[in-house]
């Protein structure tokens, strides 16, 4: 079967992961990264890099007004930035099914979610000093682990889901 019959099915995979982020769940425990890394592995580019954005453009106005936030800040652009960063590494495992190489890109994408996204709240929550960033970092390792745990359980759902839909629906078209 023909990989660009599979967009749509990578398309509908990436929007149920955006609804996903809607729904209730723990801090730091949504979809956004993996499907930012899954965009880049399965969707063309443009789509790919429109899908984050588009995401976070639409979701973070309606849960930023439910905690009493405004609708965008200027912290927002480096979780932007990162989820971007997380696309192109998607990019590099285009067309691979390797479990290692997806659980890489999925460990760097988290890791550069980390560092970035906290580099932002450094930035414009503590003092610019030595010791402020390191108060910044340690006291994100918590939303780390469950950063991590959400990404690694949202690319196993998504690239797991996208396998098993690739080969057995085209087993079935070609019989």
């Amino acid at each position: 079967m023909n990989k660009s019959n599979w967009r749509p099915v990578a398309l509908s995979l990436t929007v149920a992961g955006v609804v996903a982020r809607l729904l209730p769940h723990a801090p730091n425990f949504a979809p956004v990264g993996a499907v930012s890394l899954f965009a880049g592995a399965r969707l063309p580019m443009w789509q790919a890099y429109a899908v984050p954005l588009s995401l976070m453009a639409v979701t973070d106005p309606i849960l930023n007004a439910m905690r009493g936030y405004p609708a965008f800040t200027w912290y927002q652009a480096f979780t932007y930035l990162s989820f971007l960063i997380s696309v192109w590494i998607g990019r590099r495992v285009r067309g691979s099914e390797s479990g290692w190489r997806i659980g890489g890109a999925m460990l760097a994408s988290s890791a550069q979610f980390f560092l970035i996204s906290n580099f932002g709240s450094w930035l414009f929550d503590y003092p610019h000093t030595l010791g402020g960033l390191g108060a910044c970092y340690a006291a994100a390792i918590p939303f780390f682990e469950r950063t991590l745990m959400s990404d690694v359980f949202f690319t196993a759902a998504l690239f797991g889901t996208y396998a098993i839909l690739s080969r057995t629906v085209a087993i079935r078209e070609t019989c």
